[in-house]
């Protein structure tokens, strides 16, 4: 117990400055083939990309005191005891701390000892600020088979770098979030929204690509919606060309995943 505290204690502290390369949930994917991934700063990811991910899995990230609200928690908690059903899902502080540190697992029991540790160390993780954890969600978020973060998904899907995203690829995206061990590439780039053994994935990809735009809107779009967590500015004013860690070049591991897909791609930003 008393380690389990200073852990929790600790970690924040460590996340709070650095972005390890790897997660538990990276390193139990089950998918054939290397883990394919590279950290960006939130400077160099697209606003459109942002506000997407905040309209689709949290938007009350910026406006919520806590990782979540403590009345919510418990009637999503009642119902999944009854029903076996999560139909609101955790917020984004609470994903962020089950892709760092809890293994996969469909069991109901397993699932049910995950939520239950994921609120707990939510608490902690909070305080290194709202801004810092939607920073490593977007770096860590699951975005295809053994594909993880917005530098990779942006280049493998789009052949774009993460900083000049727009608000349909963003939708896209957004819309694989629940289920990227399912998502495919579509011959050419962009993801696969064919029924053809991917209908959940083309329903929830099509339903955020009309409902996100229009959740956008209504938070005033992008820029509204981003500076609910405090960012006042664009990727593009960031200068992303002049930072070799801004992800304007296609990750080695993407250019790999694709070669061996036989895809067509290019390493280098198109402009």
């Amino acid at each position: 117990m008393a380690t389990f505290l200073a852990l929790s204690v600790l970690m924040p502290i460590v996340y709070r400055v650095a972005t390890p390369p790897r997660t538990l949930f990276m390193l139990t994917d089950e998918a054939d083939g290397p883990t394919v991934y590279q950290n960006v700063s939130l400077d160099y990811i697209s606003r459109h990309y942002v506000a997407a991910v905040i309209v689709h899995e949290d938007a009350k990230l910026g406006t919520r005191t806590g990782p979540y609200h403590l009345g919510e928690f418990v009637d999503r908690t009642t119902n999944y005891l009854g029903t076996g059903e999560d139909n609101s899902g955790s917020t984004i502080p609470q994903q962020l701390v089950k892709n760092i540190f809890l293994f996969r697992g469909e069991w109901v029991v397993t699932k049910a000892v995950r939520k239950g540790v994921e609120a707990v160390l939510a608490w902690p993780f909070n305080l290194i600020g709202d801004r810092r954890q939607l920073e490593l969600y977007l770096n860590y978020a699951q975005f295809g088979p053994n594909l993880y973060g917005i530098c990779a998904a942006s280049w493998y899907y789009f052949n774009r770098p993460p900083w000049d995203g727009n608000g349909g690829d963003a939708a896209t995206l957004a819309g694989l979030l629940p289920l990227g061990e399912d998502a495919k590439r579509a011959p050419g780039g962009g993801v696969d929204i064919t029924s053809d053994g991917q209908w959940v994935v083309a329903s929830t990809v099509t339903r955020a690509r009309t409902k996100v735009p229009q959740r956008v809107d209504e938070m005033g779009g992008w820029e509204g919606t981003v500076e609910t967590v405090g960012i006042l500015d664009s990727a593009s004013d960031n200068n992303p060309l002049d930072d070799p860690d801004s992800c304007s070049t296609m990750p080695e591991s993407v250019a790999d995943r694709l070669a061996s897909e036989g895809a067509w791609w290019s390493d280098q930003y198109p402009g």
